[in-house]
This record gives C-alpha cells, sequence and structure tokens, in this order.
C-alpha cells in the first residue's frame, strides 16, 4: 500500500502518521521526550532525539514492507529557528520558544517605525521569543560566537525536511506565524533582515517537494509547515466552492481563530486585542486572534481541583447542564477574571468561596474562556461577512460546556466538528497527495 507519511511534532506530543490515498490513518505512533535544558540551563526540546526517532521511523516502516512511503511532511510548532553552518551542522540547541530574552528590543523598534506600526506591519505582536524574527536579532547580539558560525537559518518544519532532503527551503506558513520578519503590507520580506545582513530561503507554495533517495526508496520531501496554518488545509479544500465562511477554532494550549476570507488590513486595536496574521500555503493572509487560553483552563483546573478535593480531571466526568450554562450567560458576572489574566494564569481564587460545588465554579470559568473566544472571533470579521460556521479542532472541541455556550453567544453560526482528528497531520498530507500515484 502506498501512504504518505506525516511527522506532527508538538511541544508534547511528537507522533509519526501513515496515510493512505484516501487519507486514512492506517499506522500511527506517538512518543514524548524529556526536554534537556540549553546552554543557558533552560528547558528545551531535545532535537538528536527527535531527529533519531524520526529517522528510526521512516527506516522501520521500509523494513517491514507493509507499507510503501512515497512522501514525507511535517508539522511542527512555531516559533523555532535551527541555524546551520557551511557544512549543513546544527549550531545551537533547540531554543524553547517560552524562553525569557535578556536583551532590550525598543532600539530595533523605534529603528523600524515603532514598536506599534512594525508590529502592525509584520502582523507580529511584540512577543519576544515568539517572533522567530527577533530570535535571530537576539542570537546575533548575545551570542556572537554563536552567530558568526550561522550560514543558513531555517523554521523547524523545513529544517526537518532538510535532514531527508537536503534542501534549503521555506515555506509560508512558516513564515508568516508571527515571526516579525514578514512584510504584509509588500506581501515579501521585511527589509530590516537586508539592513542586519540576514538572508533568509525564498518561500515557496506548499505544494512543492523535491525527489530524495532515502534508505535506497525514492522518495518526495515536503518542505514541511506550522501546524495551526496547517489544519485548515483540510477545510478550505472541502469549503472551497460552498460561498460559506468558516473560522477554525485550532484548541490546544494556545486557542488560535483564524479566518482565512478577511480582505481587510491588520488595524493597530486588532493587534492590541492579540490578532494578527498567518499565512496559507499559498501565500493567502489568514487574519486570526491568539490567545493562552488552553493554559489558563489547566492552571485553573488544577486549582479548582485543590479547592473542592476531586482529582485533576474531574471536569471530564461532569455532564452538561444546559440552563446552568444559560443562567451564567445571563448575568455576565466576571468572577474569576475581572481585568486582565495575571501573569501566573490564575483567576481570582478567593471567589472560590462563593460556590456551593466544583460544577458551579468550573461552568464560570469556562463562561470566561468562552467569552474570550467569542471576542477573538469578532475581532478578526471583516465589517462584511458572511460568516455560516464555526469549526472547532483540538482538545475544546470534546468539552461539552464550551460548545454550547460558543453556541449560545453565536446563536445564528452553526458549530462543526473537522472530520477526523489530527488536523494538521492531515494538511500536510494533503499537500502530497499529487505524489501518491
Amino acid at each position: 500500500m502506498n501512504v504518505i507519511a506525516v511527522f506532527d511534532i508538538g511541544k508534547t506530543n511528537k507522533k509519526m502518521f501513515l496515510f493512505d490515498a484516501d487519507f486514512n490513518v492506517v499506522y500511527t505512533n506517538l512518543i514524548r521526550f524529556e526536554e534537556i535544558v540549553d546552554d543557558d540551563d533552560y528547558p528545551c526540546d531535545d532535537i538528536e532525539a527527535i531527529e533519531a526517532w524520526i529517522k528510526k521511523q521512516i527506516e522501520t516502516v521500509q523494513q517491514e514492507n507493509k507499507f510503501t512511503i512515497k512522501a514525507i511532511n511535517f508539522s511542527t510548532h512555531g516559533a523555532t529557528l535551527v541555524y546551520l553552518d557551511k557544512e549543513g551542522k546544527r549550531i545551537t540547541p533547540l531554543y524553547n520558544y517560552l524562553k525569557p530574552l535578556d536583551i532590550d528590543f525598543n532600539p530595533f523598534y523605534e529603528k523600524h517605525g515603532g514598536v506599534e506600526e512594525f508590529s502592525r506591519k509584520t502582523a507580529s505582536p511584540a512577543y519576544g521569543m515568539l517572533n522567530t524574527g527577533l530570535q535571530m536579532y537576539w542570537l546575533k547580539n548575545k551570542k556572537p560566537h554563536f552567530w558568526s558560525k550561522v550560514d543558513t537559518v531555517l523554521h523547524y518544519p523545513q529544517y526537518l525536511s532538510y535532514l531527508f532532503s537536503k534542501k534549503i527551503t521555506a515555506d509560508f506558513t512558516s513564515v508568516g506565524a508571527h515571526t516579525a520578519t514578514w512584510d504584509f503590507d509588500n506581501m515579501e520580506y521585511h527589509d530590516w533582515l537586508a539592513q542586519e545582513n540576514i538572508t533568509l530561503p525564498e518561500p515557496k507554495p506548499g505544494k512543492q517537494a523535491c525527489l530524495s533517495i532515502i534508505n535506497g526508496q525514492e522518495i518526495a520531501v515536503g518542505k514541511g509547515l506550522h501546524d495551526s496554518s496547517s489544519s485548515i488545509i483540510p477545510l478550505l479544500e472541502s469549503n472551497e466552492n460552498s460561498g460559506n465562511e468558516f473560522v477554525l477554532l485550532s484548541t490546544g494550549t494556545w486557542i488560535i481563530c483564524m479566518n482565512p476570507y478577511s480582505k481587510e488590513s491588520l488595524t493597530q486595536q486588532q493587534l492590541q486585542n492579540d490578532c494578527l496574521c498567518f499565512m496559507t500555503p499559498d501565500k493567502q493572509q489568514i487574519k486570526s486572534s491568539m490567545q493562552f487560553l488552553g493554559r489558563v483552563h489547566e492552571v485553573n483546573t488544577i486549582e479548582l481541583s485543590k479547592y473542592f478535593g476531586v482529582i485533576k480531571n474531574h471536569y471530564l466526568d461532569l455532564t452538561l447542564n444546559k440552563e446552568l450554562c444559560t443562567s451564567i450567560l445571563s448575568k455576565k458576572e466576571a468572577v474569576f477574571f475581572p481585568n486582565e489574566i495575571a501573569e501566573d494564569f490564575k483567576g481570582n481564587l478567593i471567589q472560590l468561596e462563593n460556590f456551593i460545588d466544583y460544577e458551579q465554579a468550573y461552568y464560570q470559568l469556562i463562561y470566561k474562556i468562552t467569552e474570550r473566544v467569542h471576542k477573538g472571533i469578532t475581532r478578526i470579521l471583516d465589517s462584511q461577512n458572511n460568516l455560516k460556521e464555526i469549526y472547532i479542532s483540538g482538545g475544546f472541541n470534546r468539552n461539552d460546556i464550551f460548545v454550547e455556550y460558543l453556541q449560545q453567544m453565536m446563536p445564528n453560526q452553526k458549530i462543526a466538528f473537522p472530520k477526523g482528528e489530527n488536523a494538521s497531520a492531515l494538511g500536510a498530507a494533503m499537500l502530497m497527495k499529487d505524489h501518491l500515484k
């Protein structure tokens, strides 16, 4: 059986999928790796172990002879770079995008029009390490002993592709993911890169692949994609001729809302409210909002479990109470988060004494999370829109309480769920379908 192999590399789970010609998953494998530390003793992924696992997975499938791999592609989390020297060898650890950067970026922003205008133009809120362009600037200025060896800079998915193809590539989904390197006004690299003598590969359309000999077999190797951007590909294809607009909620640690139909440029107000732009594999803008609400859910459910003396995942045992949703929604009370979310992501836990049980408190928590998601959706809609459907992928699509709140907040839209799971891997596989023949 001919298959497409996709490696979907998240922060926590690293997965391998084999897709058949109908894009059914015929094999999957999941692994987690212990983190190591970088040269500053900050936790980071063990890239050597990940590389070895990926290569071993391909080799094992080939040796077993049950499947014939015709193509390989990759989807990974964003905000991660790999620096190569002239020999194509890695120079630095795989720095963690949560790592704090010990550098003042204000002079950089002032040189390029100020933080607000620069962020608007590059569709990249000032996120520090989450802006890969600023990672490069940091490395150049703070670790010149590394930077002096840098010959090539690749985003994470393109590096994994490079392991097999030995081709230096870039793709629009990675470059467009809050990197602070792409000028969305002119749809090209921002000129600050040239001013800093930084040269990046020119991105190419996502379907482009190259043929490589891997363990004696010819296989098409895709360029790889940013995982959130990859997850919208199956929906774009299935809705291509429907005329209906949709948004996709990609939910996990981050809840990212993506609108591929927005024609309006990003505004300062949107930027100040966690909005940004991604890109499709074909260079189309995806207006998006990005909130760390999965993390908020994780932290506060732990606090709720401690207070009420139940297990950490007790919320999984709750049954949907639509009347309770309606009641809490009608009151519109900001119990846990009266203002901004705290740096430790915890709500106002003193308020827990006002709840009679865990269920009441949890429903209030999900109400506030859903309210922020709702605001994120409305912020990225054009003034003239034809929004018909809201797709939810990831962990929150199994949270009936979240889904019920959102449906009550947006009664004119249909809430739907993408067919199958693992949308990021599926999107990466779909770009390689021409190579199955």
